[in-house]
């Protein structure tokens, strides 16, 4: 019976566990990710609506949203370095995802404007 209870309990932390992903801002180190945000070289991506973006924005960002994400594969591709960035993340974090997927290396969950904004007014 006690046998039964670990191989149940086993299994069971072994289904929980394998579906667990790592967060995207948990796979670099923020003092590195400062330094990727202040980088000249680094494209930053605001993945908001244009009626947004044009309100306000992260200096030097460009517009892609969301929707258009999949459609800019080979932009993507062609940087060297890209942050993304919404309002909350959660737009941000499925940007890199889907980018990640087709192949995109070195793109970064930054995630929202106040994030990159308050990272670029850094002294």
């Amino acid at each position: 019976m006690k046998f039964n209870i670990f191989l149940y309990l086993g299994v069971l932390a072994a289904v929980f566990f394998s579906c667990a992903t790592k967060s995207h801002a948990e796979t670099i180190n923020p003092a590195n990710f400062k330094e990727i945000v202040k980088n000249p070289i680094t494209t930053l991506v605001d993945v908001r609506i244009p009626e947004e973006f044009s309100e306000k924005t992260a200096k030097g960002a460009v517009n892609i949203p969301l929707a258009k994400i999949e459609d800019n594969i080979s932009f993507f591709k062609n940087q060297k370095t890209t942050v993304l960035f919404c309002n909350r993340g959660i737009q941000a974090e499925q940007a890199v995802e889907i980018l990640r997927k087709n192949g995109v290396e070195n793109v970064y969950f930054g995630k929202s404007l106040d994030n990159v904004e308050a990272i670029q007014n850094e002294k």
